[in-house]
């Protein structure tokens, strides 16, 4: 069972955090899942691959546009409970530092060494 926190912002109720984080949300709000099956994450993850081969991309943004415009009273809450379980079920990896960065941390570490 997801655990999932859903967490509001005082600017909005979902911020997203990439195009990838944005994409599975939808994804998993189209589906057919809902909340108080408290999904496995592995049940999670089927249900955001299955939604988008079934709608694609464009389909399923064009599914979670359509229900803010027929239920704006419910759909709001689904996408807090959809945002919020694709980040618990998928996780963001730290971001690793590209080889340049170890380039300039030494040399800024030997400017400052040379400095002194």
């Amino acid at each position: 069972m997801v655990e999932a926190q859903v967490v509001q912002s005082p600017h909005r109720e979902c911020e997203m955090g990439s195009t990838v984080e944005a994409v599975r949300a939808e994804a998993l709000f189209a589906s057919t899942l809902q909340p108080s099956q408290a999904p496995a994450p592995e049940q999670v993850r089927r249900a955001v691959a299955t939604t988008m081969r079934r709608l694609g991309v464009n389909g399923c943004a064009a599914h979670m546009a359509r229900e803010f415009g027929d239920h704006p009273d419910t759909a709001p809450a689904r996408m807090n409970w959809a945002l919020a379980t694709i980040r618990t079920v998928y996780p963001r990896r730290q971001r690793r530092g590209l080889p340049g960065d170890r380039w300039l941390l030494r040399a800024d570490r030997l400017a400052t060494a040379f400095h002194k």
